[in-house]
């Protein structure tokens, strides 16, 4: 049973879907936000990772990216593909869960119960603007900080740790982490033991969205233009080949 590597004492009783060798939480996202706030009431820390049909495809050929995946407390599928073939498999995933989606219904709810944010990611300024469109959207959210890391600050340890330091002076209760996969994994993977009761997820490139969000919404289109793509470029029998 996969436990967060932060908190080996915390169960799940959801059940669970394999494919691509991943085992995936079957829940929707409400649940996922349901999960994470409980946890953090409960002091309890974690990190998500939300896997497309790529991603899926990676994991496959590489066993170390599959062993990194595998050890995030939860799993669930950004993209349709997934969900599909979930179905035909007859061990139904309920929904397609994005990180870019959480991003939001995350922050919602922190707003909500009181919980802070913290935005990891983006260039110099990305994240400040995205923290700023969040807090408008959802008023009362607390931004505990934001960071935009160097290039090259993966391969450097002072880098690293300056990122922990900035992390544990924030104190945040959820940390979004967006610098694509694997290196937002293998990030994560070496902070979450320092934040036991933090919640981190790995969101790709989903740190800009909330600016842009807002300018489509000017334009009419809003937040929904977001969760258009089925999380694969090719066709629905190519995604179904690699799970």
């Amino acid at each position: 049973m996969r436990q967060p590597t932060s908190s080996p004492g915390w169960s799940r009783t959801c059940r669970r879907t394999r494919l691509a060798g991943l085992d995936f939480d079957r829940l929707a996202e409400t649940q996922v936000v349901r999960h994470v706030m409980e946890a953090g009431r409960l002091g309890i820390g974690g990190w998500i990772v939300t896997p497309n049909i790529d991603i899926c495809r990676l994991s496959r050929r590489d066993a170390a990216l599959r062993s990194l995946v595998a050890s995030a407390s939860l799993i669930v599928p950004d993209g349709m593909p997934l969900v599909w073939a979930s179905r035909l498999r007859g061990d139904p995933l309920p929904e397609r869960v994005a990180g870019g989606s959480l991003i939001f219904s995350l922050s919602e709810a922190a707003a909500r119960h009181g919980r802070t944010i913290y935005l990891l990611g983006g260039k110099p300024g990305v994240p400040e603007q995205a923290g700023e469109e969040l807090r408008r959207q959802y008023p009362g959210l607390a931004v505990a900080g934001t960071d935009s890391p160097p290039v090259g600050f993966d391969s450097d340890p002072d880098a690293l740790e300056a990122i922990r330091a900035r992390i544990a002076a924030a104190a945040p209760d959820i940390v979004y982490v967006g610098l694509g996969c694997p290196k937002q994994e293998h990030l994560i993977s070496r902070l979450a033991p320092s934040f036991p009761a933090t919640w981190f997820l790995g969101c790709g490139a989903a740190i800009p969205m909330p600016p842009k969000r807002c300018q489509g919404r000017r334009g009419g289109c809003g937040r929904q233009a977001w969760h258009g793509c089925s999380g694969c470029s090719g066709s629905r029998g190519d995604c179904f080949a690699a799970i």
